[in-house]
């Protein structure tokens, strides 16, 4: 979802953004409105998530999942190894596509339990040798998510943080880079933002394309090329509702309060369950089973007629998934909780 008051403002904008007889999505992206557009949706997302002058903001044309590539491009910095942590199916896809560039050391592997929970930090295998350490905070499809930000030393730490950025406080300099697909928290799909420290940019991978430097795309504003024009912008709407609904903290709030009774409702029942450790339970994605799994077609059917939609769990691992990004509101996930309540009454 996205905010509606985000959509409301967007709809009034459409036709005319703010007298200048264009759309955003006809603006040029090097013109005095759109630059406007840029720096301050820049300047808001600096605000609402404290980053620090020593780190640049890009907004690059992509998914969270080119990062995969960017990364090692951008962060191997003359090394051969990265420390990789798999904790799910976006974990995987990290590690498969660093081992194109360079050797890949397995922190830790949470395979064995099937994606339910994380090894305990004893058992963590850090090499002395890599580049860079680099985790996917939450795991979308699996429901698994750190508690914590990994103690990498002086290693730079990368997280994928596509589906927990803006969903609560983040001390970002403890992270040599952050990256996020904007389709989760921040915006439309075919953005991806990236937070680097400049001591990173420069000296990449040979043969790293142009568009593919995090230097290049810093010197130049992130419009070495015309970037996503419109999502930046109706991303830049999304940081200023979060800046006005209190900022990161009392996004926290509501956020862990909407988990904790979708959780709570779960953990109630013995006709639904979630197999995720309760210490690394996502506050994003609620994937649970019903114990009889013949009636998973039903209760799907039933839930979208009362206008509970996209609750079908991810193909890879099947089952339902409630995903309640910051802009599902309170009462939506209370809508599902009594659906299911209801459903639980006549089949269980």
């Amino acid at each position: 979802m996205l905010p509606s008051d985000v959509m409301k403002k967007a709809q009034h904008e459409m036709l005319d953004w703010q007298g200048s007889s264009m759309s955003v999505m006809e603006m040029s992206h090097r013109g005095v409105e759109y630059t406007s557009i840029a720096k301050q949706a820049e300047a808001d997302l600096r605000e609402v998530m404290a980053i620090p002058d020593n780190y640049a903001v890009l907004f690059l044309s992509s998914g969270a999942s080119a990062q995969f590539s960017m990364i090692p491009m951008n962060l191997l910095r003359g090394k051969k190894k990265a420390d990789y942590f798999n904790t799910g199916s976006w974990s995987r896809k990290a590690i498969a596509e660093a081992k194109r560039y360079c050797e890949v050391n397995i922190v830790s592997d949470s395979t064995d339990n099937n994606f339910t929970t994380i090894a305990d930090k004893s058992t963590w295998q850090f090499s002395a040798d890599a580049a860079y350490v680099h985790y996917t905070v939450n795991e979308t499809i699996h429901g698994l998510e750190f508690d914590d930000i990994p103690d990498t030393g002086d290693i730079p730490l990368v997280a994928d943080l596509s589906s927990t950025i803006l969903s609560r406080p983040i001390d970002v300099s403890r992270f040599g880079l952050i990256y996020a697909g904007a389709q989760k928290n921040i915006g439309p799909a075919g953005l991806c933002i990236v937070i680097v420290r400049r001591d990173l940019l420069g000296d990449t991978l040979a043969g790293t394309p142009t568009l593919c430097d995090y230097k290049v795309q810093d010197e130049s504003g992130s419009m070495h090329n015309t970037p996503a024009t419109y999502s930046w912008y109706l991303s830049g709407l999304v940081f200023d509702w979060v800046k006005q609904l209190g900022g990161l903290t009392a996004m926290a709030d509501i956020n862990k309060r909407k988990a904790d009774k979708l959780y709570a409702a779960i953990d109630a029942s013995s006709f639904y369950n979630n197999p995720v450790d309760k210490r690394y339970r996502s506050w994003m994605n609620i994937p649970f089973t019903l114990t009889d799994n013949s009636l998973e077609a039903d209760f799907l059917a039933q839930a979208k007629e009362h206008g509970l939609l996209t609750l079908k769990g991810h193909k890879e691992v099947g089952g339902i998934r409630a995903s309640i990004y910051n802009a599902m509101p309170e009462k939506g996930v209370d809508a599902l909780i009594n659906f299911m309540a209801t459903f639980e009454q006549k089949h269980g």
